[in-house]
């Protein structure tokens, strides 16, 4: 008999049941979700932080050791998986939904399509359209990705007993291993993308997968970021969640690599379907969503994959494909850059010709208002004023008070320059007076050597 029933692991209906419950834990402590969430303390450390990136590293493995061993990994992967799709799609989602129907004006600008992108626009429906519809399926599409993952992982551990589809471990993987993963998981995703949705989604083999892919994904007029989630959930199993599940199941990536590689899943879901033509990167994201925007809008003829790079081998681009995007992109650079240099060089070029002009006005000024500045320093040695004087002195606004005392202190150094004056004709009369007496001498021998 256990003495301590409470120091049991837990059941697995218990799990289920905290992983029921942990939207209402994430309502109610949100702070605490988010912490918990592993893959953020990689972000969280090192911009609270004053310390070098050794030393961050540390505290970040230090973290991730902890925190796998104090929780259990099962909970730990569920989090961290809901929470970056809640920060990462599903709220950046509702807000370019709430952006645009709060500023339908300034959303309208900024949309590829204009009013017929607006989630609230006339052409959708206007504010009773399916936009609620649209959000309510999106989110629960989510929710419905993540139990799966979590069940699935359930099904491995708990019930057959064997290791958990994802690495889960107290170690980090090297920066060199957590890119190559992510470049295999992309690349798998692209052609897994492009082969179940052409093959299954759009094709007379699967008539009722592509009648309900029609009616629910294809049936809204113009994309925005909650429609990346919107279908059928059988379908939406299909087109989304097994091409983003499958390559890190088959790559048992770690759990950090993961999340990492879902974080870029999430936002490259949110960006590529907004409609906005102002996106961060016109290479990668501007040209994956006029793809999709394409594909959605085209009656799903082409553009089946994430990317294009399938699509552009396959030959089933429409529109722009990817290296088009490339070349584009190339010349927008060599454009800007050839446009940079010419503003320099224009800048150059007005400053030299603003100098030249100046140095010409300074020598071309009139002998009147040479003479006029020659003049004014004698007009102040005499005590002589001019019109400009008197109106230099308006202008500083002297009162007499202030005249008297400058007249007093002209008077006085005039008087001091009078006594120098006089100093220096006495001691000039000094001095000539006795080159004087040699020359009388000189006269004087001089006759009587004569006599």
């Amino acid at each position: 008999m256990n003495l301590l029933p409470w120091t049991q692991e837990p059941s697995l209906l218990d799990k289920a049941w905290l992983a029921l419950r942990y939207p209402y834990d994430l309502a109610r402590y949100p702070l605490q979700a988010i912490a918990s969430i592993p893959a953020l303390s990689l972000l969280v450390i090192p911009a609270f932080s004053s310390y070098g990136t050794s030393i961050n590293l540390l505290f970040f493995y230090m973290t991730w050791a902890i925190l796998i061993r104090s929780n259990d990994p099962m909970r730990v992967e569920f989090l961290g998986t809901l929470g970056v799709r809640i920060l990462f799609y599903i709220l950046p989602s509702l807000g370019f939904l709430f952006f645009d129907s709060a500023t339908p004006s300034l959303a309208v600008n900024i949309k590829e399509h204009g009013e017929t992108a607006l989630p609230m626009g006339e052409p959708q429906g206007g504010r009773k359209g399916r936009w609620w519809k649209v959000a309510l399926v999106s989110a629960g599409n989510v929710l419905l990705g993540v139990g799966l993952q979590m069940g699935i992982e359930l099904l491995f551990t708990q019930v057959l007993h064997l290791r958990s589809l994802l690495k889960i471990s107290t170690g980090v993987p090297m920066p060199w291993s957590i890119l190559k993963d992510l470049f295999l998981g992309l690349l798998l995703r692209e052609v897994l993308t492009h082969i179940l949705h052409r093959y299954a989604l759009h094709s007379s083999h699967s008539p009722l997968l592509t009648e309900m892919h029609a009616s629910w994904q294809h049936s809204i007029l113009a994309p925005f970021s909650l429609v990346a989630h919107y279908d059928h959930p059988l379908v939406y199993l299909i087109h989304v969640f097994l091409p983003m599940y499958l390559p890190a199941v088959l790559f048992r990536f770690h759990l950090l690599t993961y999340h990492i590689y879902l974080i870029l899943v999430s936002l490259e879901e949110t960006f590529a379907y907004s409609g906005y033509n102002v996106l961060p990167s016109a290479f990668i994201l501007g040209g994956m969503a006029r793809r999709q925007e394409k594909h959605l809008m085209g009656d799903g003829n082409g553009n089946y994959g994430c990317f294009g790079l399938v699509d552009f081998c396959m030959g089933t681009s429409r529109g722009t494909d990817l290296m088009d995007d490339v070349i584009d992109e190339a010349e927008e650079k060599q454009v800007a850059k050839r446009a940079r240099g010419k503003m320099r060089r224009v800048g150059r070029k007005a400053r030299s010709t603003r100098k030249m002009i100046e140095n010409e006005d300074d020598k071309d000024e009139s002998p009147e208002e040479e003479e006029e500045e020659e003049e004014r320093p004698r007009r102040r040695r005499t005590g002589k004023k001019g019109s400009d004087d008197f109106d230099e002195e308006e202008l500083r606004g002297k009162t007499p008070r202030r005249k008297a005392s400058s007249a007093g202190r002209k008077g006085r150094k005039k008087s001091d320059e009078d006594d120098e004056a006089e100093n220096q004709v006495v001691m000039g009369e000094e001095e000539e007076r006795p080159k004087r007496k040699p020359r009388k001498l000189e006269r004087k021998g001089s006759r009587k050597l004569k006599g």
